[in-house]
């Protein structure tokens, strides 16, 4: 007879399930989806202007509409994601999305063009983009190890980039006249029709959780909240990430007007805003591994910052060269592959710093933050647009300059993560391997600034 000290311990098994990846892929079709609806009138903006009968910097206001929409609908994602987990705000994602496809039609080819209708079903769209873009980082700490998180996360997150691509790239493909747009209009709506069907049908969370960090409980929504806004870690990573996606909002929604004034065409813009978002997916596709095998997270982020600066600086020149688009294209490509790389590596590197916090209350404040002044760039960018009689009329110079200098007064706060005697954590990744949790910002033994060994 054994005595009770003597009995084994009985480990918990944790286990991955292959149909996680049905739920990762209808994250990355309402993402595309969701992207490519948000600029759908960007890259064919003076088409639009004509067919509705309003000025440019109306059809600006369907992209700036939309970003302030997903500020408005942030503390329900929060909520929801928090309390039900990704299905159900998968759910409301296809909802929102087949009510607003369907109403922007209706607004494009109703009398001809009503812009108020078209404009409100824009909004509601833009009420679904942020259950399924916050989405990623919950969804992959529900479904996937550390050693897929960070992959997870970048298929999800990116996929919304890509959809931005397809919007750029095909739509100028699609109207080549004003006449064209309720049919453009009219095939997206299909594609998210057929696209948010599946999302009905998904499992809602594995049977046996992946990790141990995924069984663990997590702070309250209120307090990891509150106790969140006062780390200054999280500043540290909220400010640059919301300046970052910010303009990259708004030079997506912004580059035919960027480059028009050169010269340049709706197709050439839209070709920009491909190479943008695919040489952006292409990096982003061989740094994610590496990234979840290495977890070298802070040392990444030190590296991207400076290059994503660089290629603002690159953008007040390249659309005046002399050597035609090739340059800007250069520019939009080193964009691409600095910001992209930059975007899942910070949302999961955000997670193991604030864990045991859920890890959606984090990514939502850090991607409404980009949401917001991304539409608060578009209406100062689009005010800092030169006259008619400038050379060339109506160029955006001053505009860059001005995503200029925000990109590089920004960039101190990540690189200031790890130092003055500060040591942050990766959190969740300890709990994996078996580390017992330390309280926040003490150095404990052995560790370097900012990186703790595995």
């Amino acid at each position: 007879m054994t005595s009770k000290s003597e009995e084994p311990t009985i480990r918990p098994v944790y286990k991955v399930y292959k149909r996680r990846f049905w739920g990762l892929a209808q994250l990355v079709l309402l993402n595309i989806v969701v992207s490519w609806d948000w600029l759908t009138f960007s890259s064919i903006s003076s088409t639009a202007a004509d067919y509705f009968e309003v000025s440019e910097g109306a059809i600006n206001w369907l992209s700036t509409g939309y970003l302030f929409a997903f500020c408005v609908a942030s503390p329900f994602v929060i909520w929801v994601l928090n309390k039900g987990g990704p299905k159900p705000a998968i759910i409301t994602t296809a909802t929102l999305l087949l009510v607003g496809n369907w109403l922007r039609y209706a607004g494009t080819r109703a009398n001809g063009g009503i812009f108020g209708l078209a404009m409100f079903g824009q909004f509601v769209i833009g009420l679904a983009q942020p259950f399924c873009l916050c989405a990623p980082t919950r969804y992959s700490d529900l479904w996937f190890t550390d050693r897929g998180r960070t992959s997870a996360t970048a298929v999800a997150s990116l996929a919304n980039p890509l959809g931005a691509a397809l919007g750029q790239l095909v739509d100028s493909e699609w109207v080549t006249k004003p006449s064209d747009i309720p049919n453009m209009v009219l095939y997206i709506s299909v594609i998210a029709t057929i696209a948010s069907i599946p999302s009905f049908f998904l499992p809602a969370a594995p049977p046996t959780p992946p990790t141990a960090s995924s069984e663990a409980p997590r702070t309250p929504l209120i307090p990891a909240t509150r106790e969140l806004l006062g780390t200054l870690e999280f500043w540290l990573i909220l400010v640059p990430f919301s300046v970052y996606v910010g303009f990259f909002n708004s030079v997506s929604s912004l580059l035919n007007q960027i480059l028009e004034p050169y010269g340049f065409s709706e197709t050439d813009a839209g070709i920009a805003g491909a190479i943008l978002i695919v040489v952006g997916l292409v990096v982003s596709a061989i740094v994610s591994p590496l990234t979840d095998r290495f977890k070298h997270y802070l040392g990444s982020i030190r590296i991207l910052v400076p290059i994503i600066v660089a290629s603002y600086i690159g953008l007040i020149f390249a659309p005046a060269s002399p050597a035609g688009i090739a340059p800007s294209y250069v520019v939009m490509a080193l964009m691409g592959a600095s910001s992209f790389a930059l975007l899942h590596t910070v949302l999961e590197y955000l997670v193991e710093l604030t864990y045991p916090f859920s890890p959606e209350i984090g990514s939502t404040i850090c991607w409404t933050g980009g949401q917001l002044l991304g539409a608060c760039f578009i209406l100062i960018q689009d005010a800092l647009k030169a006259g008619k009689n400038a050379s060339p009329p109506s160029n955006m110079r001053n505009a860059l300059i001005f995503s200029c200098v925000v990109s590089a007064a920004a960039a101190p706060f990540p690189l200031c993560l790890g130092l003055f005697g500060r040591d942050v954590q990766r959190r969740r990744l300890d709990i994996d391997i078996g580390v017992e949790l330390q309280p926040r910002n003490e150095r404990t033994p052995g560790s370097t600034a900012g990186e703790t060994k595995p």
